[in-house]
Formats: C-alpha cells, structure tokens, sequence
C-alpha cells in the first residue's frame, strides 16, 4: 500500500487538484469523481480533459487574483 499512497501523494501534488476541489464542494469521495472521470473521458474520447484544462486555468488565475495585493506605485 505504500507505493499506491506515494505515487497518489505525487500525482496530487502535481496535478491541478480540479477534481479533488469539486468533490470537496460537493461533499463526494474523491475516488468517485475520479473513476467518473475517467469514464467519461473514454467516452466523451478525451474531450473532458479540455474541460479540466480550461477549469484548472480558472482556479489558477483566481488563486492569483485572491493573493494580489495592492501596488503601492499606484496609490496618490
């Protein structure tokens, strides 16, 4: 079990965390989210992985728009 833990641990490290935010909002088991994205990538043959892209870029530039602070060089 300690090599499944390690590789999850690194894979979560340095993916987009997009599905673990989405289970966490909506109170589901990671794990679920996952097989079911996998799933319909399969089906969907891979167009929800631009979808994960394009929501993975939103939670980015919100992460970076929340951390901003105030430049001072425009205050008068």
């Amino acid at each position: 079990m300690l090599v499944i833990d390690k590789i999850k641990g690194f894979c979560e490290l340095r993916m987009f965390g997009v599905l673990s935010l989405i289970g966490e909002r909506m109170g589901i088991a990671t794990s679920k989210i996952r097989m079911f994205f996998i799933y319909i990538t399969f089906l969907g043959f891979g167009s929800p992985i631009f979808i994960y892209l394009i929501v993975a870029f939103v939670i980015n530039i919100g992460k970076y728009v929340r951390a901003r602070k105030r430049n001072p060089v425009w205050d008068f």
